[in-house]
C-alpha cells in the first residue's frame, strides 16, 4: 500500500462550483486513457486536454486553460523537466504535478522539479493489474488535483475572487494565553496565538510537512544552514525512494548529514533524521540516550510515515524542549501531537496560507490555537534560530 499522501481537508474537497481543469501529458495512450476514465468518475474534476508529450501540451495550454497538470517526466519530443517552466511562463499559477515510475532516477528528477515549481509528485502505479494499487493512486492523485485545484483558486488575482481579510494583531490576550491574529481562510474563525513559555531552551526540533515539503524544507535548511547544532527530525508524506533522495538533497543543503533515521542508532547533535518511506519514525529512551525505533504499525492520519506517532515519542523523551515547525501539507496530520506537546508547553510554528502549496496541516494546528507564531515560509528560519536561544518569537 502507498501511503505517502493525506486526504485533503474537507473545505477544499468535494462539491464545487465550477470542476477543476486538468490537464494530462503522458507519453502513454495507455495511461491517458485509464487517468481520464477515472477522473471523469469524480463530478468536481473536468479533464479538458490529454497530450502526448511537452510540445503538444504547449500547444493545447490557451486554449485548455488547466488549473492543475499531471506532467509525466520520460516522454519523446520534449520530457516533462523541459515542458515544467515553459507551462510555469503560460501561467505562473498553474498547479503541476509531476508523474513518474517509482524509480531512483525519477525519484531525483521529481525533487529537482519542485525546487523549480512543480507543486507535487505521484508515483505511477507499477501496474494497471493490482486493484489495491491503482486504487490507492487514484484516490491520492483525485486529493491532490482536488487541494492543489482549490489553493490555485484562492491565488487567483484579487480582480478574480473575493479579497481575503489581511493579519491583523490584535495585541489582546484571551485568559492570558492566546492573542487574535487573523481570520482564518477557510473558516473564517479567528488564528489564536499561544504565548511562549519564557527562556525555554529546546533540546530538539521537529518538522512535519507533507505537499509541497520539499520545496519549503530546501527553503528553511538553506537559512539555517550552521546555525543549529540540534537534532532535527523530520517526517514528509513520502515513499521510501524519494525519502533516500530528499535525503541526499538536503545533506547538500545543509552540510551536514541527513539521511533515513535507522532502527536503534544513537540520537546526537546536529545530525538530522528524516522518516524512511513507509515507516513511522520515533525515538526511544534507552537507559541514558535516545534511539531512534521504526515500526509499520498501522497507516496515521491515512499516512506512513506520519507526524503524529513522531510528536508523540519526542513529547515522551524531551517533554515540552521540543521546538515543532508544521510545513505546508494536505490533511491535519500533525494536529494531535501538537496539542499533546503545547499542552505541556513546547513553542510550535506553523507556515502562514500564503506562502503554503496547501495550507491544510499548518491551517490545522493555526486554527486550534497551538501556535506560537505563524509566518511566512521565509520568515520562519530566524524564528527558529530566536526559539532554540530561547528568545521571543
Amino acid at each position: 500500500m502507498n501511503t505517502m499522501g493525506c486526504p485533503a481537508n474537507n473545505e477544499i474537497a468535494g462539491t464545487v462550483a465550477e470542476p477543476y481543469r486538468v490537464m494530462i501529458v503522458d507519453d502513454s495512450a495507455v495511461i491517458r486513457g485509464f487517468l481520464t476514465r477515472w477522473l471523469k468518475e469524480e463530478g468536481d474534476i473536468e479533464v479538458v486536454s490529454s497530450a502526448s508529450n511537452g510540445v503538444f501540451a504547449l500547444r493545447e495550454f490557451e486554449k485548455a486553460k488547466p488549473e492543475v497538470v499531471v506532467l509525466d517526466i520520460e516522454m519523446p519530443e520534449m520530457d516533462g523537466m523541459t515542458a515544467l517552466p515553459k507551462l510555469i511562463e503560460l501561467d505562473r499559477d498553474v498547479k503541476v504535478i509531476m508523474a513518474s515510475t517509482l524509480t531512483r532516477r525519477n525519484a531525483d528528477i521529481s525533487m529537482k522539479a519542485m525546487a523549480k515549481g512543480a507543486a507535487d509528485y505521484i508515483p505511477k502505479p507499477e501496474s494497471t493489474r493490482d486493484v489495491r494499487e491503482k486504487e490507492e493512486f487514484q484516490r491520492e492523485l483525485v486529493e491532490k488535483i482536488r487541494a492543489l485545484g482549490a489553493t490555485r483558486r484562492k491565488k487567483l488575482p484579487a480582480s478574480a475572487r473575493t479579497a481575503s481579510p489581511k493579519v491583523v494583531a490584535k495585541n489582546t490576550e484571551t485568559n492570558g494565553q492566546e492573542t487574535a491574529l487573523k481570520k482564518n481562510l477557510y473558516k473564517d474563525a479567528p488564528i489564536l496565538l499561544r504565548k511562549q513559555q519564557p527562556g525555554l531552551i529546546p533540546q530538539v526540533l521537529a518538522i512535519g510537512s507533507s505537499t509541497g515539503g520539499p520545496q519549503a524544507l530546501f527553503s528553511v535548511f538553506e537559512k539555517i544552514k550552521g546555525k543549529i547544532s540540534l537534532p532535527i527530525f523530520i517526517t514528509q508524506h513520502m515513499p521510501a525512494t524519494f525519502t533516500a533522495i530528499l535525503a541526499e538533497h538536503l545533506t547538500k543543503i545543509f552540510g551536514a548529514t541527513c539521511a533515513e533515521a535507522v532502527e536503534g542508532e544513537k540520537v546526537v547533535g546536529g545530525r538530522v533524521y528524516l522518516a524512511p518511506g513507509d515507516w513511522h519514525m520515533t525515538v526511544a529512551k534507552d537507559g541514558a540516550e535516545s534511539v531512534i525505533r521504526l515500526n509499520q504499525n498501522p497507516p496515521e492520519n491515512f499516512c506512513r510515515p506520519a507526524v503524529d506517532p513522531m510528536l508523540r515519542s519526542l513529547h515522551s523523551v524531551y517533554g515540552s524542549r521540543v521546538l515543532t515547525v508544521i510545513l505546508t501539507g494536505m490533511g491535519h496530520d500533525g494536529l494531535k501531537g501538537c496539542e499533546l506537546l503545547t499542552s505541556d508547553g513546547g513553542t510550535l510554528i506553523a507556515q502562514d496560507e500564503p506562502s503554503s502549496v496547501v495550507w491544510g496541516m499548518p491551517g490545522a494546528v493555526a486554527t486550534a490555537g497551538l501556535c506560537n507564531s505563524v509566518l511566512p515560509l521565509g520568515d520562519i528560519p530566524s524564528a527558529i534560530e530566536k526559539a532554540i536561544q530561547g528568545r521571543p518569537l
